[in-house]
C-alpha cells in the first residue's frame, strides 16, 4: 500500500517517521521485481541434477519455482498499478 502525502504527514504528526513509511513504500515496490527475476534465474538454470531426482517436475506446465516465482510476481504488482494510476491522474490533472 502506497502511502500519501496526507498519511505521511498524519503519521508524522502522532510520532511516526515519514522515513519509515517511505522505506515501507519502496520495500511494496522491490517485491515484484525481485520475484520476477528470481523467476528468470529460477527458469534458466533449471534442468540439472536435482530437477532429475524429482519426477513431478516436469508434471505440470505450471509446477515448479519458476511458475511460483511468477505467480508471486504477479500478486506484488498492486503497489505498481497504484504507482501507476497516482502517475496516470495527476498527469490528467496537471493537463486539464
Amino acid at each position: 500500500m502506497l502511502a500519501t502525502e496526507r498519511d505521511i504527514a498524519k503519521n508524522a504528526g502522532e510520532g511516526g517517521h515519514p522515513a519509515t513509511l517511505g522505506a515501507a513504500e519502496y520495500l511494496s515496490l522491490a517485491a515484484a521485481p525481485t520475484f520476477a527475476i528470481m523467476a528468470l534465474v529460477t527458469a534458466a538454470t533449471s534442468g540439472g541434477p536435482a530437477d532429475l531426482l524429482c519426477s513431478v517436475a516436469h508434471a505440470s506446465p505450471l509446477g515448479g519455482m519458476a511458475a511460483m516465482y511468477l505467480l508471486m510476481s504477479a500478486f506484488h504488482m498492486a503497489p505498481w498499478l497504484k504507482l501507476i494510476a497516482r502517475a496516470a491522474s495527476s498527469r490528467d490533472i496537471a493537463t486539464s
